[in-house]
This record gives structure tokens, C-alpha cells and sequence, in this order.
């Protein structure tokens, strides 16, 4: 289900091209992955931005490129992100996802985790049709980027509380790290310069932490039926985000959220306290001036590359991503 953002009309009709790569699931037997297409199609359609793939595209029109090949590049970073999620969701033991069942809700651990390994191989094999040796590699590079980051927090020590160094190596890991795919990697196929690269990298790696922080943002003050979690959420999942770093910098004393990261028992007043004082302390308003800051960089980051319509899309996602509410 594609959200309906206008800044990507230009490549509306590539991102339902892109949907269909996605749901064409290549099978040799159709009885024996029946139940696995079913599972990935449920997952997809779960709903989501798509804003990876349409950056993908959209720096596919920076130059002249093989549609053909982008299209693929924007369907892998897709898949990749969605197979994130698969895992996070069992990782985390979440059973909903913007309100819907999760794959972890309907099959067993062990079960879902091997459907994400094979959205994990349909991704690379999805980027592999762009038949490009780096593309493959950058993929392989933020791949590792990602799980590694996963690794490092799931046998880090949840009971400390973690510095801004911590919280922006996780957002790049988390997120980041999938946007750069996203720009450099598409860069290299319309044969942009090292430098442009580069500056596509920048441009995607400034606009994921600027997108996390501001998801992060979300958590304390969005609408929980438009974000699809609870008000608070991160915490209850013993998550300190940049609000909460925020907020203790100036209130050390404050004890409670490190009781809460001793206790897997998350009482909810204790949480929706926290929430009401970090809401009241201007931590989220400085949070979201940082969003701004990276917002900025990156746009400042395209401003070498072609000025045309795809470059002036490119522009307006990075305002949309501090723009939005949900």
C-alpha cells in the first residue's frame, strides 16, 4: 500500500513499478513457497512510505539512467528495509505494526525469522539484476552495517543509559545507513562523478538521521493512531532516544528512566510521567531543530548536482521529513 506523498509524483508511476517487483516473488515450485509469498505479501502490504525506493528513483532522474536498473536498485532497498522489520519484530516480540498483526503474531520465531532471511536473499538478488559490482558491494556493506548495529544494541548492556555517541551510531545503523544505499548506490548507476556520489551519500546519510530523530520525536508527541504505537513506546521497550538523552542532560538526578531500564516491568504512569516532563522541558523542540540542522546539510549536499525536477523532489522530501506528523 503506497502512502500518498506529493513530492513524489514525478516517479508515482516507477514507484508502482517498483510495487510490482516487490510482490513478484520468483517461485520453482509454487507448492512448496505458497505460504512464504503469502507471508511477504502480508508483510508489504502492511503499509509504509516507501521513501527509500522513491529517493532511489528520484536520483535515478538526476541523469539519464537505465530505468530498468533503478527500478530493481529501489525494490532491493525496499525489500531490505521490509526484512529489517521482520526481524525487529521478533527481536522486539512485537505483535502489532502500524496496528496490524505482525508476521511474529501469526508464526513462530523460528519461522519468521527464516521468511526475513529469504526477503534478506530477494533483496540481494534484487540488486544483483542492476548487474553493477559496487552497487552489490555498498549493498552488502550497509547490510552488514545494519545487523551489526542490531547485534551491538541486543548484547549491549540495556541497563546504562546511552550517551548522544551511542544514540547516533544506532540511527545510522537503524536507519541512516538504508538511505545512503539508497542515493550513493543509485548515483553509481546514472554514472554520476566520485564527487557527486559523495554528495549523494551526504545527502542520504543526513536525511535518515534527520527522518529517526524526527520518528523519535513522534514517539513523545504524535497522534499514536497516525504513528501506529503508543504514545511512549521506545521507553516501554527500554529504547533512550534523543528527547530522553535531551532531557537527562539537564536533570541527571531524574532516576526514573534508569529504573526503567532495570526492570523489564514497565509501569505505564511511571512511562506517560516521564513522557508529560520531557515534553515539558523543550527537549523535543531541540531535538527537532537538529532534524532541522541535518535537513539543511543534506539538502546543501545536492546543490552541485543537476538543477531539474528531480533535484527540486529531492529538496522537498528532506522539508517533508521534518514536515511531517506521522
Amino acid at each position: 500500500m503506497l502512502a500518498t506523498i506529493a513530492v513524489f509524483d514525478i516517479v508515482k508511476d516507477d514507484l508502482h513499478r517498483v510495487e510490482t517487483r516487490l510482490h513478484d516473488i520468483p517461485l520453482r515450485s509454487e507448492a512448496d513457497f505458497e505460504l512464504v509469498t503469502e507471508a511477504i505479501g502480508h508483510v508489504l502490504d502492511a503499509g509504509g512510505k516507501r521513501i527509500r525506493p522513491a529517493l532511489t528513483l528520484l536520483t535515478g532522474r538526476l541523469y539519464p539512467s537505465d530505468p530498468k536498473k533503478i527500478i530493481s536498485l529501489a525494490a532491493a532497498v525496499e525489500m531490505l528495509h521490509t526484512a529489517t522489520l521482520v526481524h525487529d519484530d521478533v527481536v522486539d516480540g512485537a505483535l502489532l505494526r502500524r496496528g496490524s498483526p505482525t508476521l511474529n503474531a501469526r508464526w513462530s520465531p523460528g519461522a519468521t525469522i527464516l521468511t526475513g532471511d529469504y526477503m534478506f536473499a530477494r533483496a540481494a538478488d534484487l540488486a544483483a539484476q542492476t548487474g553493477h559490482v559496487r552497487v552489490m558491494q555498498i549493498f552488502a556493506r550497509s547490510l552488514m552495517t545494519i545487523v551489526s548495529g542490531e547485534l551491538r544494541q541486543l548484547f549491549g548492556d540495556a541497563t546504562f543509559r546511552q550517551t548522544r555517541e551511542d544514540y547516533f551510531k544506532r540511527i545510522y545503523a537503524k536507519t541512516a545507513s538504508m538511505f545512503e544505499l539508497a542515493t550513493e548506490a543509485a548515483g553509481v548507476l546514472i554514472d554520476a562523478t566520485e564527487s557527486e556520489i559523495l554528495d549523494l551519500r551526504r545527502f542520504g546519510h543526513d536525511l535518515g538521521i534527520a527522518f529517526q530523530i524526527m520518528d523519535d520525536v513522534l514517539d513523545f508527541s504524535g497522534d499514536a493512531s497516525q504513528v501506529g504505537k503508543p504514545v511512549g513506546n521506545d521507553l516501554r521497550q527500554g529504547i533512550v532516544t534523543l528527547p530522553v538523552i535531551d532531557y537527562l542532560d539537564a536533570h541527571p538526578a531524574d532516576k526514573r528512566v534508569d529504573d526503567l531500564l532495570h526492570h523489564d516491568y514497565h509501569d505505564d504512569d511511571v512511562v506517560l510521567s516521564i513522557v508529560a516532563d520531557v515534553r515539558a522541558s523543550g527537549a523535543i523542540d531541540r531535538a527537532i531543530d537538529e532534524a532541522r540542522n541535518y535537513v539543511r546539510s543534506s539538502q546543501a549536499a545536492l546543490l552541485k548536482l543537476p538543477d531539474n525536477e528531480a533535484r527540486q523532489a529531492m529538496l522537498a522530501v528532506a522539508d517533508y521529513v521534518v514536515a511531517r506528523n506521522y
